[in-house]
Order: C-alpha cells, then sequence, then structure tokens
C-alpha cells in the first residue's frame, strides 16, 4: 500500500502518462475484397508520427509492398489492385489471385523497419 502523498502522486502520474500514450498509438485500417478475377485491397494508416512510412499487404503466401510515403497529417493511405485501370489510377498492382482464404492483413512500417501498426481483414466476396 502507497502510504506517501508523493508516491501517490508520482504513481497517477504515471499511470495517466501511460494511458494517454496508448490513446495517441498508431491504427490500420484494412478493407478488401476479392472476386473470381480481381483482388483489390486497401491499407490505411493513422495517427501516425511524422515521417516515411512503407505499407504491406499479406495473405497466405503473397506479400506486397507499396512506399515509401510520408504521412500526411497522420495519415499514409495505400490501395493494392488488380484491375487495370486502378493500377493506373495508383494503385500497387497485384495479382487477380493475390487473395487467399478471403483474409489480408496489412502493415505500417516505419523507415526504421518497425512495424508500427498491423490489422487484419476478412474479405468481401463478390462472384
Amino acid at each position: 500500500m502507497i502510504r506517501s502523498p508523493h508516491a501517490l502522486t508520482v504513481a497517477a502520474m504515471c499511470i495517466t502518462t501511460f494511458v494517454a500514450a496508448d490513446a495517441s498509438a498508431a491504427s490500420v485500417r484494412v478493407t478488401c475484397e476479392v472476386r473470381s478475377d480481381r483482388s483489390k485491397i486497401s491499407v490505411d494508416g493513422r495517427r501516425l508520427a511524422p515521417g516515411a512510412y512503407t505499407t504491406e499487404a499479406i495473405s497466405g503466401s503473397s506479400l506486397a509492398m507499396a512506399g515509401p510515403f510520408n504521412a500526411v497529417r497522420g495519415q499514409v493511405e495505400t490501395d493494392y489492385d488488380s484491375d487495370p485501370g486502378d493500377i493506373g489510377d495508383g494503385a500497387t498492382p497485384i495479382a487477380p489471385d493475390f487473395i487467399e482464404g478471403a483474409r489480408v492483413t496489412g502493415k505500417v512500417v516505419d523507415a526504421g523497419g518497425f512495424t508500427v501498426a498491423e490489422g487484419t481483414a476478412v474479405c468481401r466476396v463478390r462472384r
């Protein structure tokens, strides 16, 4: 039990600092869609510190990377697609059968190679 008012204040400050740091942690939103002839993925990083980031899309044994991109207002947004029109609009090219098992993991990786955010999505399946 903490008996000293000073020790109690220090403990409260440490807890508050830990909670505040966690509330501002980077996050990632992963969305995906799979069709018989198309794979489409978005990996969007949020609440990122200023700097350059690479994103990764992983499904089964398939891996694609995009970047590096500088975070703008704490965000990095990347698209991966097998559709030639979307590739022409800036999406990173992937094979039509890139998505395996209708699941994709997206990562946001900083310039030092550290994964700052990671998430997995179950893809929308369209026929």
